[in-house]
């Protein structure tokens, strides 16, 4: 996308919304900007719901591109359309995308190295496990995060 105005065969030198949303910006950060652009014009969702709602559609298009085993090309396309989505949500919702990222990053590092520390304690490597054992492990850490601290 180009921070250059429209061009005469666009509508005879016709403005958009979207020009001076510069480029070479981090995608999440980019895509913030459009969303904030385009809101500008009234082209939003009313709120989060309609956006989950919408987020639902776009995965259950990316989940018919697997279905239909579909290559690489298709499934960037729909799944870029999720991320897309997902940006829109944060925007909704009030919460910042980057920092929202990095605590989902630390939590699964976390949880991670907790299943792992799990899997020694109990006399096993981790990656030594099948997926059903390592499985078992997350719901472990998972449910003693949850319990209240004595």
């Amino acid at each position: 996308m180009s921070t250059r105005g429209a061009s005469a065969a666009d509508g005879a030198g016709a403005r958009s919304a979207l020009d001076g949303v510069v480029t070479g910006l981090p995608a999440p950060l980019h895509t913030l900007r459009l969303l904030e652009r385009a809101a500008r014009t009234g082209f939003d969702w009313a709120d989060a719901h309609d956006v989950l709602a919408k987020l639902v559609e776009e995965v259950d298009e990316v989940r018919a591109e697997f279905a239909r085993s579909s290559g690489a090309g298709r499934l960037e396309d729909e799944i870029g359309d999720v991320l897309f989505v997902l940006v829109n949500l944060t925007r909704h919702a009030g919460v910042d995308f980057f920092a929202a990222l990095d605590h989902a990053n630390a939590k699964f590092e976390r949880r991670f190295r907790q299943m792992e520390q799990l899997a020694r304690a109990d006399g096993g490597d981790f990656a030594e496990l099948d997926l059903a054992a390592q499985e078992r492990l997350w719901q472990r850490v998972k449910q003693a995060e949850r319990l209240p601290s004595p």
